[in-house]
């Protein structure tokens, strides 16, 4: 039968000091801030008082470790989903920003169509595959909900798409903070969302409030 409801869960804060776009690179897993964030993630989810019945998460470590408190809280064994992944990127292992182009210039010319984008995985492609995995998961053996860990720009092409949005845009307007719950429900055969949280934010602000009252003793 259909999921009650779709949650996309995008992974927590991912430990990377080198500030390296990391994308499907191996070893980069979640920071103890993103534990954290992760915890609350799945505390929202507990919170809400729905069920939860299937548990998709993308291959990549840090999706695998924001998984576990909801695997842990509903009593479930992720899936692991290759249709989920982060996109490819030809700037992988890499700082970018302008000093990261003008000491390579050719890097300059992967940026010349961002509407496909030419700098990795079409958006297209993106949507395609995370429709196909959503249209494949979004069912359950008892009434209940799905949930699928994945990332930012997955995430947001699934969005845009079922909205009737252009796939192209501008990265800097993504709504799809650390840690946060896309959800979406199944209406008239049309995926529809009906609720967005921001878990992860809220409770890394909170420890930063603590914090500055801490320190204002």
């Amino acid at each position: 039968m259909p999921a009650s409801r779709l949650h996309l869960v995008r992974h927590g804060e991912v430990f990377n000091p080198e500030g390296v776009l990391y994308e499907r690179i191996d070893g980069f897993g979640l920071s103890e801030l993103g534990e954290q964030m992760a915890q609350a993630a799945a505390d929202s989810l507990v919170a809400s008082g729905r069920s939860v019945r299937k548990l998709i998460a993308s291959p990549l470590l840090r999706a695998q470790q924001s998984a576990m408190p909801i695997a842990e809280a509903f009593g479930l064994d992720p899936v692991l989903d290759e249709r989920v992944i982060e996109p490819w990127n030809e700037f992988r292992g890499l700082k970018i920003g302008a000093r990261a182009v003008l000491k390579r210039p050719s890097l300059a010319l992967k940026l010349l169509n961002p509407s496909k984008p030419s700098w990795g995985e079409p958006f297209v492609d993106i949507s395609a595959r995370m429709l196909d995995s959503v249209l494949e998961n979004g069912s359950t053996d008892l009434p209940g909900d799905v949930v699928i860990v994945s990332h930012q720009l997955p995430i947001w092409m699934l969005y845009r798409s079922t909205q009737g949005l252009a796939l192209p845009h501008d990265p800097r307007s993504r709504r799809c903070s650390l840690s946060s719950i896309t959800s979406f429900e199944f209406r008239d055969d049309k995926l529809v969302e009906v609720d967005y949280r921001e878990p992860g934010v809220e409770f890394a602000s909170s420890i930063e409030k603590d914090a500055i009252d801490g320190g204002a003793v």
